[in-house]
């Protein structure tokens, strides 16, 4: 086992990930949550951009879009990406690479129930990612939305959430004369075993 101390400690990169990220909830201004993700098209060519992680659990790592969205889309095609987690205000990261499952039913229910009321009413009437004529027009539907569902609107069916389960998760924090540390814990499924090795800067 490659031996570890201080803010590496752990045997669970999940706890450490979750550690890492309330930490950063005291020192970074705003979203310490944001994270970029990796999704391919389908000719192969990468896009990343900019979302929020809403949960780490046991097992994965959960965010919520609009399953129309390019990146929705492009993770139904080829259901694997990777993401990253930069604090800055730290000096660490936190990159992530594994397949994706979607999250639906009741836990994406509650979640969108614990967004404010605009921004579901938002999310019900955007169809990110295509085309828009102008913001009057998004208004527009936005206005209509609220005359149909007022301060209840419900889940609809082209929103939810998607995790990402690791069979990569790597850990770095800067170093003095860019002698920085990292550490990948590997495993090729849920069912096998990390395997934790100390990589060069």
């Amino acid at each position: 086992m490659t031996e570890r101390d201080g803010i590496f400690s752990g045997d669970d990169p999940f706890e450490i990930a979750q550690r890492w990220l309330d930490e950063a909830g005291e020192s970074e201004v705003n979203d310490p949550n944001a994270m970029a993700l990796s999704t391919v098209d389908a000719d192969g060519l990468p896009n990343v951009r900019m979302v929020l992680l809403k949960a780490i659990e046991p097992d994965g790592f959960v965010f919520y879009t609009n399953y129309g969205s390019a990146k929705g889309q492009e993770l139904e095609a080829n259901a694997r990406a990777a993401i990253v987690l930069h604090w800055k205000s730290l000096r660490r990261q936190v990159r992530v690479r594994g397949s994706v499952t979607r999250v639906g039913g009741a836990q994406a229910d509650e979640y969108f129930a614990s967004r404010s009321l605009k921004s579901r009413l938002g999310a019900i009437a955007s169809r990110q990612s295509q085309p828009l004529e102008s913001r009057t027009a998004l208004m527009a539907d936005v206005a209509k939305v609220t005359a149909k569902y007022g301060i209840n609107p419900p889940r609809p069916a082209h929103w939810g959430g998607f995790k990402l389960s690791p069979v990569e998760i790597e850990f770095w924090a800067d170093g003095a004369f860019r002698l920085h540390d990292r550490f990948v814990w590997r495993r090729e499924g849920a069912e096998n075993t990390w395997e934790i090795t100390r990589l060069h800067p």
